[in-house]
C-alpha cells in the first residue's frame, strides 16, 4: 500500500537503520535507496534479490539462544504511524507496557479462545493489524488465517466458509460492500461465532442486515494509533446499533468540554482518555509540540467528538474539525451518513460542509451508488426526501454529488478533509 514517498518519510523520520520488506514493495524501496544514507540493512522476505539480505538465510544462520534485554514497561518499544488524514503521518511512540495491554483487548473485544481461527483483514503496517493480527492473538495462542490478494466480495464470503473462520474482523467499508453483495444472503457463515468492525463507526443498517441474514451481531469498536481499543461493543453487553459502545476495561474515557470538565449525558464534547493508561502512547516521535496539543488537564484528546447517554454508551459525532455548523445547528457528519446508508441506492457516503452566506455552511453529501442505480436529479430528490423522513429536517444534505469512489487514507478511512478542501476551493474561486 505504501509508495516510495511514504516509505522514505517513515524511514527518515524514525531513524530506522534496517528495512524488512515483502516482494510487493521492493521496487518502491529501490527507487529511494540512495536517498537514505542511514539505512544499513535491506531484508527481503520470501525471495532472493541482489542488494538485499535474505530473511530465510538470516533465520537459518541465527542462534536459537539469545539474551533478553532488560527493559522497563514505560520504555519505548515501537513506533506506529498514524493514517495521515491531514498532512504527514505522525509517529506514535509506544512502550513495552502497550504490547502487553493488547492482551486485554484480545480477551474482552476479540473474545479469543485457543480453539478459534481468526481472520483480521487489516493490512500490515497499520495499528489495527498490530493489535488484531500480531499482539492480540499471539498473547492468547490463537490461530490466524492470512490471505493475499485484492478484495473481492464473492471470494471473501467463500473463503470464510471454506476455511471455517470463527472470529471475523473487517473494516466498515468491507462490511458495507459485502452487505450490498448478492452473494451475502446465501453465503455459508455458519462457522463465524464472533464478528467485529473497527476503523470508523459502522452504520446501523449494515449491522441490522447481517443480524437479519445470518444472526450475527457485529461488535463495533473504536480506537486509535495513539492508544488502544478505547470504546467497544463487547460480548455480554447489549449492542445498540450506531453506538460506539462502552469504554474498554481499564480505559477511563470521558466526554469533556474545552476546560476539561466532564459533560452530562446528551451533550457533545471531546472524547478524552485519562493519561494514566499503559496503552496510551508516550508522545509523537520528534514532535513535542504536536504531543502537547493533544494533552489537556490530565487527558489525551482523541480529536473526535461524541456524546454519552444515560446508560454509559458513547455515540460518535465526528472529528473535531468535521462538525458542521449550519444556521446555528451543530451537525455531525456520521449521523447524516448513517441515515444515507439506509437508502438502497447508497453504497457509501461522506458528508462535508459547503460554505454558505446565509447559513454559514450547508450539508453536502458525496455519494457512491450501488450497482443498480444511475445518477439523476430524480434520485437526488428521492435521497433528500428519504433523509428528511428519517432524521431532523435541518440535517438533510441540501447538495448531493455522485462520485465513483471516496478519497481514503491508506488504511481505508474516508478523507473528509480532502472533500472539504475541494468545496472551500470552489467557494473561493
Amino acid at each position: 500500500m505504501l509508495r516510495a514517498g511514504d516509505l522514505k518519510f517513515r524511514t527518515e523520520h524514525s531513524g530506522a537503520v534496517a528495512l524488512i520488506s515483502g516482494p510487493e514493495s521492493v521496487e518502491e524501496v529501490e527507487t529511494i535507496r540512495d536517498e537514505l544514507p542511514d539505512l544499513q540493512h535491506l531484508v527481503l522476505l520470501g525471495e532472493e534479490r541482489e542488494g538485499w539480505e535474505s530473511y530465510d538465510k538470516l533465520v537459518e544462520g541465527a542462534s536459537e539462544s539469545f539474551t533478553v534485554e532488560d527493559t522497563a514497561s514505560d520504555e519505548g518499544a515501537l513506533i506506529l504511524y498514524t493514517s495521515g488524514t491531514t498532512k504527514h503521518p505522525k509517529g506514535a511512540l509506544h512502550t513495552h507496557g502497550y504490547t502487553y495491554a493488547k492482551r486485554v483487548q484480545a480477551r474482552y473485544w476479540l473474545d479469543l479462545q485457543e480453539e478459534d481461527r481468526l481472520w483480521c483483514t487489516a493490512a500490515s503496517g497499520w495499528a489495527k493489524n498490530v493489535w488484531n493480527v500480531f499482539l492480540g492473538p499471539w498473547s492468547w495462542g490463537t490461530e490466524l488465517f492470512m490471505h493475499e490478494g485484492a478484495f473481492d466480495a464473492a471470494e471473501r464470503l467463500s473463503l470464510i466458509g471454506r476455511y471455517g473462520i470463527t472470529v471475523l474482523c473487517q473494516a466498515p467499508t468491507e462490511y458495507r460492500v459485502l452487505t450490498n453483495a448478492p452473494e451475502l444472503e446465501d453465503a455459508d457463515l455458519s462457522s463465524v461465532r464472533h464478528a467485529l468492525s473497527a476503523g470508523e463507526p459502522l452504520n446501523a443498517p449494515v449491522i441490522e442486515r447481517w443480524k437479519e441474514l445470518h444472526g450475527l451481531t457485529i461488535y463495533d469498536g473504536y480506537g486509535q494509533t495513539e492508544n488502544t481499543l478505547l470504546v467497544g461493543n463487547f460480548p455480554g453487553i447489549e449492542v445498540r446499533p450506531g453506538s460506539m459502545g462502552k469504554p474498554s476495561p481499564g480505559c477511563d474515557v470521558r466526554i469533556i468540554d474545552e476546560d476539561g470538565k466532564e459533560l452530562p449525558p446528551g451533550e457533545p464534547g471531546d472524547i478524552a482518555l485519562s493519561r494514566d493508561n499503559p496503552a496510551l502512547f508516550k508522545g509523537y516521535w520528534e514532535q513535542p509540540d504536536a504531543t502537547e496539543e493533544v494533552m489537556r488537564n490530565g487527558y489525551y484528546l482523541t480529536e473526535d467528538r461524541g456524546t454519552l447517554d444515560e446508560d454509559g454508551y458513547i455515540w460518535f459525532v465526528g472529528r473535531s474539525d468535521d462538525v458542521i455548523l449550519s444556521a446555528g445547528y451543530r451537525i455531525g457528519p456520521f449521523e447524516v451518513e448513517d441515515v444515507l446508508i439506509g437508502h438502497p441506492a447508497v453504497a457509501e457516503s461522506a458528508v462535508v460542509p459547503v460554505p454558505d452566506e446565509d447559513r454559514g455552511s450547508l450539508v453536502k453529501a458525496y455519494v457512491v451508488l450501488t450497482e443498480d442505480y444511475e445518477p439523476s436529479e430524480e434520485l437526488v430528490q428521492e435521497i433528500q426526501d428519504y433523509c428528511k423522513s428519517e432524521t431532523a429536517p435541518y440535517k438533510y444534505p441540501r447538495q448531493i454529488e455522485f462520485i465513483e469512489e471516496l478519497p481514503k487514507t491508506a488504511s481505508g478511512k474516508i478523507r473528509r478533509v480532502e472533500l472539504r478542501q475541494r468545496e472551500e476551493a470552489k467557494a473561493t474561486g
